[in-house]
């Protein structure tokens, strides 16, 4: 039926361009922003999944920060451990030389003044090996702990180590001196175990170290997934939408033909009445 109140062909050719406008105005969109989700508008669902993974690559960003953190405080522990270890078995070599009974006076006072230069460097490495605030080998020195977790509940920790001088690893005082071949030798005794001691913090501090790290490269890994998992969610197939593209430029000049065609059929009636 032919009308000039209502054109049914230019309505439908209407119709069918707003839906071609709209699918290109989307495709357009996704190929600006590089995501075929950039909001609940677009799928709700998927957008609700991606912004959790989103809340969890945020939290696995405060984990790797505190785990570097931790990592850094260990290592300034353990360096500051390998130095007093370093120094320990200098100091007993001292302590040992002190102990020849055939020793002069002046010999042994020698070895006490290279003892005590020694010892003080204990007491000097052992204040300043700090982080952050933290220092893990000094007395009363505290442990490290660093978050695992995106949501902050699982943590991982390292023990403190003492080994300041008088200490639990180290048992010789801050003023020993050796004033005879007999005092030296129990010097030298004192600082075999304390060798020994050291060295055992140092293992346990070398043990901590590797689990945080262990820990990073897993933090690392699971960063790198959940961020690949929000790309496969959200992130558009470019060669996919340009070729949609094209497909929808070329459908929108046919819609803008039959719309124009449609358009000029009430012209049809004038032929009627001629």
């Amino acid at each position: 039926m032919l009308s000039v109140n209502t054109n049914a062909g230019a309505l439908v050719a209407l119709q069918n361009l707003d839906s071609t406008n709209k699918q290109l105005q989307q495709t357009q969109n996704r190929i600006n922003t590089g995501l075929k989700v950039a909001g609940p508008q677009d799928n709700a669902a998927v957008y609700q999944i991606a912004q959790g993974l989103r809340s969890d690559l945020a939290g696995m960003g405060a984990v790797k920060q505190s785990l570097d953190r931790a990592t850094s405080t260990v290592d300034i522990a353990i360096a500051g451990g390998q130095q007093v270890s370093d120094l320990l078995n200098q100091m007993k070599a001292k302590a040992v030389a002190a102990s020849d009974k055939g020793l002069g006076t002046a010999s042994r006072t020698a070895l006490q003044n290279d003892f005590n230069a020694l010892r003080d460097q204990i007491t000097t490495i052992v204040n300043n090996a700090t982080f952050n605030g933290t220092n893990m080998i000094k007395n009363a020195g505290k442990g490290v702990s660093a978050i695992v977790s995106a949501d902050g509940t699982s943590t991982i920790s390292v023990a403190a180590a003492d080994l300041s001088l008088s200490g639990s690893s180290i048992t010789i005082g801050a003023t020993s001196s050796f004033s005879s071949a007999t005092t030296a030798a129990s010097i030298a005794s004192k600082l075999k175990t304390s060798i020994a001691n050291v060295n055992s913090a140092l293992g346990k501090l070398g043990t901590g170290a590797s689990a945080i790290d262990s820990q990073r490269t897993f933090a690392g890994k699971l960063s790198d997934a959940i961020d690949v998992g929000i790309g496969n969610l959200v992130n558009a197939d470019l060669a996919k939408e340009s070729a949609n593209l094209q497909a929808l430029q070329v459908k929108q000049q046919l819609g803008i033909q039959a719309l124009s065609i449609a358009n000029q059929s009430p012209n049809v009636l004038l032929g009627l009445f001629r």
